[in-house]
C-alpha cells in the first residue's frame, strides 16, 4: 500500500522553483513512491521528465487550472505523456467563478474536456475547497452538481479531506458518495483547535483530529490508486512536515493491510 501515498508537490512549491530535480531526489530519499504536479515552477517540462526517471518516482495526476482545459490543452497532453500519468484535475475555482453561473460553465469545460481527452485514457476531474459546500446549484450543493454524471460523462472527485471537515462535513461519509469513483483522494490533517481557521489549521497527517483510518481502509475497499498528501502551509521546513505524515500513514497503511487480510 505504501505505493500509494503521493506527496503533493505543492506542498514544496519553493524548493521546487530553485531546485526541482534535488527536491524530488529529497522526496525518494525520504520514501515517497510517488507525486502528484502541480505547476512547472519554471522548469521545462522535459527536465522534470528526466529528474521523475532518474527517481523512479510515479506521478498521481496533475493539477491544472480551468483555463490551460480550453487554452492550453495540447500542451498538458503533451505533459501527462512525459510524466506517465493520465489523470488531470482542475485545482481550484477564482472567486469571479464561486457562484451558480461560475459552477455551470466549470462544469461544461469539465465535461467538454473529458469528451476531447476520454478516448485517449485521460480522466479528468476536480479538486474540492470549502466554497463547494456553500453554494447551491440546481438545489445540490455545488460539489454534488459538479460530480453529478450528465449522461454518460462525469468528472471524477478528487476529495480533500481537510477542506470537507473545514466545511463543517465529515469527510468520510462524504467520500463514501463515490465508491469507486475517486482514484486519488487528497489527505491533509486540521488541528484540533475550533477557532483556527485557514492556514492556520493547517497541520501534518496524524497530528490533528481527521480519522484516516478510517479513510484509507474505505479507500483500499474502493478502488482509491493514490493518496496525495498535501500541506499547504507548513509551521517547520516542508520536507520536514511531509516526512511526518508518511512516517504516520505509513502505519496506518500496516493496520489496514492487516484489517483486509
Amino acid at each position: 500500500m505504501k505505493h500509494k501515498f503521493a506527496a503533493q508537490l505543492y506542498t514544496l512549491r519553493k524548493q521546487l522553483t530553485h531546485d526541482f530535480a534535488g527536491t524530488l531526489r529529497e522526496l525518494k530519499k525520504m520514501g515517497w513512491q510517488a507525486v502528484q504536479i502541480d505547476g512547472l515552477r519554471g522548469h521545462s517540462a522535459e527536465e522534470i521528465a528526466e529528474a521523475l526517471r532518474e527517481t523512479g518516482l510515479k506521478v498521481a495526476g496533475m493539477h491544472i487550472s480551468l483555463d490551460r482545459m480550453v487554452h492550453d490543452l495540447d500542451a498538458v497532453i503533451h505533459e501527462g505523456y512525459l510524466f506517465q500519468t493520465k489523470d488531470i484535475f482542475c485545482h481550484y475555482l477564482d472567486e469571479e467563478m464561486q457562484n451558480e453561473s461560475g459552477y455551470r460553465k466549470a462544469k461544461r469545460i469539465l465535461l467538454d474536456t473529458a469528451t476531447k481527452l476520454n478516448e485517449i485514457g485521460y480522466r479528468v476531474g476536480y479538486h474540492n475547497h470549502e466554497f463547494e459546500f456553500q453554494s447551491t446549484v440546481d438545489e445540490q450543493l455545488a460539489l454534488d452538481y459538479l460530480t453529478m454524471p450528465s449522461g454518460n460523462r462525469f468528472i471524477y472527485p478528487e476529495i480533500d479531506t481537510y477542506w470537507v471537515r473545514y466545511a463543517d462535513v465529515d469527510p468520510l461519509t462524504y467520500l463514501s458518495k463515490f465508491p469507486f469513483r475517486c482514484p486519488i483522494i487528497h489527505l491533509k490533517d486540521m488541528k484540533s483547535n475550533p477557532t483556527l481557521r485557514y492556514p492556520e489549521s493547517l497541520t501534518e497527517i496524524g497530528n490533528g483530529t481527521i480519522d484516516f483510518l478510517s479513510i484509507l481502509r474505505w479507500g483500499e475497499q474502493n478502488g482509491v490508486e493514490y493518496y496525495a498528501v498535501e500541506q499547504d502551509i507548513c509551521e517547520r521546513d516542508p520536507l520536514e512536515s511531509l516526512s511526518i505524515s508518511l512516517e504516520y500513514l505509513l502505519k496506518l497503511s500496516e493496520e489496514v493491510s492487516s484489517c483486509l487480510n
